[in-house]
């Protein structure tokens, strides 16, 4: 692992019940990173209905950002600051995730000017692609604050 979940924890502002990132495998400043998250039954949303146990699709598009976020704050150009998801572009889903399932995280950096850009996303589960999305994301101009920065804020 490039990074693990305390690592991640220091980079961006998520935290739990809402951070989702476990680790980052692959990570190439200003353009790509790989990123994953283990599914588990002990996960709040998992148990809003009784007779369907799955990820709903709003949480994978935020999982998608928070792998996004990742890779925009690591990279040189926006090191300090606070990514922000600026609208979905488009987003397709393919089939539900369910527990016990990892999901692998795809995200490439396709373009960028001044503080915002656009990251092309896709969701696998093994060889299978769960979902693909386009997102938007604005970083903030002004650094994060020293709490941030420590990771100390919550």
């Amino acid at each position: 692992m490039l990074l693990n979940a305390q690592q991640i924890a220091d980079l961006i502002p998520n935290r739990y019940p809402i951070a989702w990132i476990d680790g980052v495998t692959k990570f190439v400043p200003d353009q790509s990173i790989t990123a994953v998250k283990n599914v588990t039954i002990n996960e709040h949303f998992m148990h809003g209905r009784k007779d369907l146990l799955a990820l709903p699709n709003i949480f994978l598009i935020e999982m998608l950002a928070q792998a996004a976020s990742i890779l925009i704050l690591k990279s040189p150009q926006f090191a300090h600051k606070t990514a922000y998801l600026g609208g979905i572009h488009s987003a397709r889903f393919q089939r539900s995730v369910t527990p016990g399932e990892q999901l692998e995280f795809t995200i490439l950096l396709t373009k960028v000017r001044e503080n915002m850009g656009v990251v092309d996303c896709t969701a696998l589960v093994g060889d299978e692609t769960i979902c693909q999305a386009q997102l938007l994301f604005v970083v903030s101009p002004e650094a994060a604050s020293p709490a941030l920065e420590a990771g100390k804020a919550d």
